[in-house]
């Protein structure tokens, strides 16, 4: 494997099973992240047989928010964590989508924390328009030493990213980032070391999207990445994927 997508949702492929042997057969490594308890413990069993795919135990904040997720599933995640390296969607939302609940995410999100404060795990963050907030928690339960904390489609200020790379954060990089000139000069301030790619796809349950346009999709992240930083940065980024997702402990210098 010479690619690797650090975030996306191959479980919400209608086909999930196909779209991992595809990746596998075009050499792509996936950290497929949930975003239920229960989802992770489905996708695991159906991913077991995939050496290529890593599934990350997720509570996402969205599902929180809306009340599809209670106590019954955070106490759910906090024995789950315990038997896994991989965690992933967690964090907090604060835009208009999820406006009026963010002491609810945040209270739960204290508690994923707490539960991967004992390291050794590589975590997908999810972080809109708390950025700081979540670095606060994280922060409060040590949860930047001895785990690899990936900020996932980075959003927040500059002062929020330089804090985030002083605590010695990832940051996946997708198409959407890109997209918008922050999004560029932000590519252009993260240390080689710690950039990722990421497709975050597919956008939603059910998809029928073939996995060839996401393996398209990370390709040009990484082209257009290799046109912002230049020769080696591909190779970086290779490294820093296969390390986090392949080595028996994760990488936290």
């Amino acid at each position: 494997m010479n690619l690797f997508d650090m975030h996306c949702h191959l479980d919400f492929m209608e086909n999930a099973g196909g779209a991992a042997e595809r990746a596998q057969a075009l050499g792509i490594g996936c950290y497929s992240v949930t975003v239920t308890p229960h989802d992770y413990e489905r996708v695991s069993r159906e991913f077991a047989a995939h050496e290529n795919v890593r599934v990350g135990l997720g509570l996402h904040p969205w599902w929180i928010a809306d009340g599809s997720c209670g106590e019954e599933d955070i106490d759910r995640f906090g024995v789950l964590a315990a038997e896994t390296r991989f965690i992933g969607e967690v964090g907090l939302d604060f835009g208009k989508r999820c406006a009026g609940t963010e002491e609810l995410q945040t209270a739960a999100f204290e508690r994923i924390a707490s539960a991967c404060s004992q390291g050794g795990k590589v975590v997908s963050l999810h972080a809109v328009k708390a950025v700081g907030a979540v670095l606060d928690v994280l922060e409060q339960f040590s949860c930047l030493e001895g785990n690899a904390c990936i900020l996932h489609w980075f959003s927040g200020t500059s002062d929020e990213l330089q804090r985030a790379i002083r605590m010695g954060c990832y940051f996946s990089v997708g198409p959407r980032m890109l997209a918008a000139k922050r999004g560029v000069e932000y590519v252009k301030a993260i240390p080689a070391s710690r950039l990722l790619l990421e497709t975050d796809a597919p956008p939603e349950s059910g998809s029928t999207m073939p996995y060839d346009e996401i393996a398209q999709q990370l390709r040009e992240t990484l082209e257009r990445i290799e046109r912002l930083r230049g020769d080696g940065v591909a190779e970086e980024i290779a490294g820093a994927s296969k390390e986090l997702l392949f080595s028996r402990a994760c990488s936290v210098g």
